[in-house]
């Protein structure tokens, strides 16, 4: 059974502690139990009902009001405002409630209602990437099992999927030409995924290599694609090389193509830069780059 402290909680549904605090004295909304020590910690359950208390506050339900309904009506409510429409940090909470309760119907309206609203882009940037930014925070307090984010992935990678498979290939055939891998050990498949999207529909020519890929094979897709962009993801700290020397190599195979590189590796560490690469600090400067070489 997953616990939290307050500071969880704050993180998690976006209330200060401070303030839950009151609505706990003033409102008896969310009361904690204690340890033998008396230290104050929260259960799934808690999480559960502050999430729907947040969701109605953010959408200008006094929290008085909120005071006065059982958890039942609080719950009807916030299923009635999702037919409508969330703020984009109630939506973030909706699904973190539906990857704790496992609810892909719940998951599934919220995405695909924003998908149509707002577009497949914007939809990702603007609550898909922040809900797992909250995912990070949910694993470091150990407050999801690996089912639960295996859960929610398989769903985004479905979304993404859709996506891509949705555009048109492009039709001008010179042009730019993006090879998209991982390396061995790096994790980052929906972020690329999300490349993939970026690159195809901005009408450049893409092929994605996907997960593990060595350098080896690396290698010999470019003989047969020949790319003029590769893009990779370097977050993990390589265990056979040096991340500069894999730079390097990179930089030396692929002589005659531009290189673009982001992820934690590259873009904190102290690494030279050769001269067919170029570093992007993270999605804002990597879709610019995309943008311009659309034109």
């Amino acid at each position: 059974m997953a616990i939290y402290t307050i500071k969880d909680l704050e993180t998690l549904c976006g209330i200060k502690a401070h303030t839950i605090r009151i609505w706990e004295s003033r409102y008896q909304l969310v009361m904690p139990c204690r340890t033998q020590t008396n230290i104050r910690f929260y259960q799934e359950s808690d999480l559960k009902d502050l999430l729907n208390i947040a969701t109605l506050n953010k959408n200008g339900y006094k929290i008085s009001a909120i005071a006065q309904m059982s958890k039942e009506a609080i719950e009807e409510k916030v299923n009635e405002l999702s037919v409508v429409s969330f703020e984009s940090d109630a939506k973030v909470n909706t699904l973190t409630m539906s990857m704790i309760e496992m609810c892909e119907e719940k998951f599934d309206y919220i995405l695909s209602k924003s998908i149509r609203d707002i577009g497949f882009e914007k939809t990702i940037l603007e609550l898909v990437f922040p809900f797992l930014e909250k995912l990070g925070v949910l694993w470091l307090t150990g407050s999801i099992s690996p089912v639960q984010e295996s859960f929610v992935c398989c769903l985004i990678r479905q979304k993404m999927m859709t996506a891509i498979d949705a555009l048109p290939l492009p039709k001008n055939k010179k042009a730019n030409k993006f090879l998209l891998f991982l390396p061995e050990e790096e994790g980052q498949e929906l972020t690329m995924m999300f490349m993939h999207y970026l690159v195809k529909a901005r009408g450049l020519k893409v092929t994605y290599l996907g997960l593990n890929t060595s350098l080896t094979d690396l290698q010999d897709a470019g003989t047969i694609c020949q790319p003029t962009h590769l893009f990779t993801i370097i977050s993990e700290t390589f265990t056979d090389q040096p991340v500069q020397k894999y730079i390097d190599h990179l930089a030396q195979t692929f002589s005659t193509c531009k290189i673009l590189l982001s992820g934690y590796q590259v873009v904190t560490q102290s690494v030279k830069i050769p001269a067919n690469v170029t570093i992007l600090p993270g999605l804002k400067e990597t879709i610019a780059q995309l943008d311009a070489l659309s034109t």
